[in-house]
């Protein structure tokens, strides 16, 4: 999922509200990264003097005609990272007549992997790596962006109600720049008293995920029957999420808001969460923090300022947005006389010969051409990068 925000704010490494900075740096932090966000979080007091953050959703359009809405509980101007997510969408359900459903375009991503769950409905993706999957209630699906992926995702025609979620987190510095690939998994239920998880990522209720990851993560649907407490233990260097889906429920006594985000830090062995008086469906999400600093920019994940101008430029100008500059092999002498005008424009059936003939040749700071790969056809255009915000993005974490 891109994504849409016309004007995307830079997100940034913080530890929660009592991190926040103070003086001159607070200030330029307000003005460059946070315009019109509040915190976005809150404490709430649990059980036995536990304290839960409340991450409050904020609504944004997805896009398409007529702009199916999701609620977007991180980043947050207090907390961008649960773990390495860095990035949670849900929405739902929602009237696909009514809103048009999934409808994203062709988009990029870098140094990120993306994970949808569904609970409802079924979305067809398809990327440059040359895979193809529908999305189905139950099953994930793991994009693995690497060093550089674009995609498409439609809900399907047969889709009526869409209800799901979809995640990023940032692959750690090591990984970040590895091949991309897709995986997909549907795990069977664990079960206990009032009680039922499907385990999609990692080690959790003795149960494992298969899925890759390249850093300790945790990812769960959990579904409890009226008053029912699901007891999980986890390991205590790692935080982690819950996501009110459905249904009143508490995390460690707290109680989390429908469609809200409760966050547990590290030091703590063990998850309660307990439903209300009616049926209950989270998502647990968690892992090890990632201890590094990152930039979040549009739908990149990167290290530094130049690093995700690069990808910018790079995805604009592969897609026909804007002309070839010096580094890309688009700006060869052949490159322009075969393209035959003075507009960058890359669509025309020469200039998609083109681009065929460069594969495997690489930019001068050494990535592959064309970063974001070849793809399928698609009868909607790509959608195109925002403008890089007016100041340096600095890393944060």
């Amino acid at each position: 999922m891109s994504n849409t925000e016309r004007d995307p704010k830079e997100q940034v490494c913080e530890n929660g509200p009592g991190a926040a900075p103070t003086g001159q740096e607070e200030s330029l932090r307000e003005a460059r990264f946070t315009d019109g966000l509040s915190s976005g979080v809150a404490e709430a007091a649990g059980d036995a003097g536990a304290v839960v953050e409340i991450l409050e959703p904020r609504e944004v359009p997805l896009g398409g005609p007529r702009a199916m809405p999701v609620q977007r509980t991180l980043p947050q101007r207090a907390r961008s990272l649960i773990g390495a997510w860095c990035f949670l969408d849900f929405y739902g359900p929602d009237d696909v007549s009514a809103t048009g459903g999934m409808d994203v375009p062709r988009h990029p991503h870098t140094g990120l992997a993306t994970v949808s769950w569904l609970f409802e409905g079924r979305i067809d993706h398809a990327d440059s790596a040359g895979n193809w999957a529908t999305v189905r209630p139950g099953e994930v699906n793991l994009m693995n962006a690497g060093t550089g992926i674009t995609h498409t995702e439609y809900s399907t025609d047969d889709t009526s109600e869409l209800h799901g979620a979809q995640l990023w987190y940032a692959l750690p510095d090591a990984h970040r720049f590895s091949a991309p690939a897709l995986h997909s998994h549907r795990p069977e239920p664990v079960a206990g008293e009032g009680w039922t998880a499907r385990v999609f990522l990692g080690d959790l209720l003795g149960d494992s995920s298969p899925v890759p990851t390249y850093i300790p993560l945790t990812g769960a649907e959990l579904r409890l029957e009226p008053g029912a407490t699901a007891r999980i233990a986890v390991p205590q260097d790692h935080e982690h999420g819950l996501l009110a889906v459905s249904g009143a429920v508490t995390l460690q006594g707290a109680e989390v808001p429908a469609a809200h985000l409760g966050y547990v830090g590290t030091g703590t062995a063990e998850l309660t969460v307990t439903a209300g008086e009616e049926p209950v469906i989270a998502l647990l999400i968690g892992g090890e923090p990632l201890g590094e600093q990152i930039i979040m920019w549009w739908n990149f994940v990167g290290r530094s300022h130049e690093e995700v101008v690069r990808w910018r430029s790079a995805y604009q100008q592969e897609m026909g947005f804007e002309a070839p500059e010096d580094d890309s092999p688009l700006a060869s002498a052949a490159a322009r006389a075969l393209r035959g005008d003075d507009d960058g424009a890359l669509g025309s059936p020469v200039q998609g010969a083109l681009l065929d003939a460069l594969v495997g040749t690489a930019y001068d700071d050494g990535r592959a051409f064309p970063q974001f790969g070849d793809f399928p056809p698609d009868p909607k255009p790509p959608i195109p990068a925002p403008p890089l915000p007016n100041t340096r993005m600095r890393p944060r974490g």
